[in-house]
């Protein structure tokens, strides 16, 4: 419940920030080109609270909190008085009405680059692309357990995420893709994947199943990458970097396999592990006296490390962190372009499609994973509605713009019955979306 609650919050949260900065882009332009704002409303429905402004426009906070519209003068929604026709939007120029219509999505692009600079000042943790185990189809292409991926087809990649997103869209048109790795020996090698032999349609929420590729943050190898001050393993010696290869006479080669052990050993050892390391070369055996824990009501010996998950950190200065704010927004608007023409072609799954609840859990988890984790989110989500409020589908600001080109090209706007009737069809179309997104949502929570 304490999830539930917690994942509407910074929804509501995200949505506020980000309808507010896109509908303060139309509110500002259509201000600059003399345009009469009547309502700011951020939300529909009842208002919640309201008040009028010395500019003359009232100010609203409504009841359902899923967006938001700016209200202006026009000759086509009531009558207008004569003294105040200069100022209506139906009569300003061409440019300026197209100008007010894209200010939206602009702003959210202009929020999107301002919180991906601000994540890269602070700095956002990610993890290092290491493979963690290669099956399959990623075995079959060449990658081992231990290869660092630098490059997929020659564009450079630093995280996880950026492989996934490369990898993703690549998969979606069957292409033959390069991987540049540094292998465990510290050598470079080329992988080949052809994704045209994957087999069965990309699924986006188990695609690293289908390559059969698991990074190694998931799969981390038996390898120190923390020691608990004062606890069993720090008393005894164990430090930062330290590959555990066997405990007693069992080997381990993963993190996973080497806790099982520990626990075994310790429950026939009245708690004492023998750590065989390997340091600089040298393999040494460590005796730990393990400590009990409780957890659930059960007992469970520890001796007090944790994982190397090779993490990696983008940090930059605040002049740095410009052209590489851009880079990060080019690399998601590009990807989600490609997403999106792959599912009007049928190349993508319709139920990659997210809906407000997986938006939600998204945020919530976000928000919880630290500031710039968050801003990461906003950046994301902002960038999103860029994207969706372009796209020329009648009721959006994008078809909007699609009637103003017709407008420009016939040099006369289309008739009213001709825009309503697109009106119907486009909100039609956004129905029939968001009852998709919301069958995903529910289909994902219960699957869970």
């Amino acid at each position: 419940m304490e999830l539930f609650f917690n994942s509407i919050f910074w929804f509501l949260v995200a949505i506020a920030i980000l309808v507010t900065f896109h509908e303060f882009g139309h509110f500002w332009v259509a201000r600059r080109c003399g345009v009469k704002v009547l309502r700011f409303s951020i939300g529909f429905g009842k208002p919640l609270w309201s008040r009028f402004g010395k500019d003359g426009t009232e100010y609203v906070v409504a009841a359902i909190p899923l967006g938001g519209y700016v209200k202006m003068l026009d000759e086509r929604e009531g009558d207008v008085p004569a003294a105040d026709l200069h100022r209506a939007f139906n009569r300003k120029p061409l440019s300026q009405r197209a100008a007010i219509v894209v200010a939206g999505p602009i702003f959210n692009l202009i929020f999107a680059l301002a919180a991906f600079w601000l994540m890269l000042i602070v700095g956002v943790r990610d993890y290092a692309p290491y493979v963690g185990e290669a099956t399959g189809f990623s075995q079959n292409s060449g990658l081992q357990r231990g290869d660092l991926i630098v490059s997929v087809n020659d564009s450079p990649v630093s995280n996880w995420t950026h492989v996934l997103m490369d990898l993703t869209t690549r998969a979606y048109r069957g292409e033959s893709v390069s991987l540049s790795v540094q292998s465990a020996d510290g050598s470079r090698a080329t992988r080949r994947m052809e994704l045209s032999k994957l087999g069965e349609a990309v699924d986006e929420e188990r695609f690293l199943e289908q390559l059969g590729l698991k990074p190694w943050h998931w799969a981390p190898a038996s390898i120190v990458g923390a020691v608990v001050k004062g606890d069993p393993a720090d008393l005894a010696g164990v430090q930062i970097g330290d590959q555990i290869v066997a405990i007693g006479s069992l080997p381990v080669d993963s993190f996973e396999s080497m806790s099982k052990a520990i626990q075994a050993s310790a429950k026939a050892n009245a708690g004492m592990v023998e750590v065989v390391v390997s340091r600089n070369g040298i393999r040494e055996t460590i005796p730990v006296q393990s400590k009990t824990v409780e957890r659930d009501g059960q007992q469970y010996p520890m001796i007090g490390i944790g994982p190397d998950y090779r993490e990696t950190l983008r940090r930059y200065d605040a002049l740095q962190a410009v052209p590489q704010a851009f880079v990060e927004a080019w690399r998601l608007t590009s990807t989600s372009m490609k997403v999106i023409y792959h599912m009007i072609a049928g190349d993508a799954q319709l139920k990659n499609i997210s809906g407000p609840i997986s938006i939600a859990q998204f945020v919530n988890y976000s928000a919880h994973s630290g500031f710039t984790k968050f801003l990461q989110s906003l950046g994301l989500i902002s960038l999103s509605l860029f994207i969706m409020n372009l796209l020329p589908i009648p009721i959006l600001d994008g078809g909007h713009l699609l009637y103003f080109f017709i407008e420009w090209v016939k040099g006369s706007p289309l008739s009213e019955r001709s825009q309503a009737f697109g009106q119907y069809l486009g909100l039609g179309a956004l129905l029939a979306l968001m009852c998709l997104a919301f069958f995903n949502d529910l289909t994902r929570v219960f699957a869970t």
